[in-house]
């Protein structure tokens, strides 16, 4: 498997980041990490902590993992563009995308662990919506790379 770090293409071993052990996968990330170059890390747009100190591209690469991690699940992602249209309760996710309750919730609570979402609470009813619109732009941008990629693709 070949992974690209700001271009610099860096191997792994297979099954390291895709399975395997949590600490295998953390190693490998490290590993990974480290070979970002100084240029490299110049390049990137510190994002500033809580406290007001810029995080490390370290620490900044994990939050982006963190994030694409967060998008990695299909429903997920059907459930950011079905509550992009502004607030809804999980009933409503629920009877528009056709999924069970309990999964909906699973999944809600994940984007909202990961900030993908913010909740609005009117009585016993909770209501989900988009922490930012650019997520939209974000899972609209990856479809339209998909798409490009796999139109590329000669065998499967």
């Amino acid at each position: 498997m070949v992974l690209l770090l700001r271009g610099v293409p860096a191997k792994v071993a297979p099954g390291v980041i895709s399975g395997g052990e949590a600490p295998m996968r953390k190693a490998a990330e490290r590993k990974l990490l480290k070979r970002a170059t100084a240029a490299q890390e110049e390049e990137l747009h510190p994002v500033e902590a809580s406290r007001g100190e810029a995080l490390s591209a370290a620490e900044h690469f994990q939050i982006v993992a963190f994030l694409a991690k967060s998008l990695s699940d299909e429903n997920r992602l059907r459930i950011l563009l079905c509550v992009s249209n502004g607030k809804k309760s999980v009933s409503s996710i629920v009877e528009e995308l056709g999924l069970s309750q309990p999964l909906v919730s699973h999944h809600l609570k994940e984007l909202k662990r990961s900030l993908l979402v913010k909740i609005e609470r009117n009585g016993p009813f909770i209501y989900y919506e988009l922490s930012d619109a650019r997520i939209v732009d974000v899972v609209r941008m990856l479809s339209e790379v998909a798409s490009d990629l796999l139109s590329l693709r000669k065998t499967f």
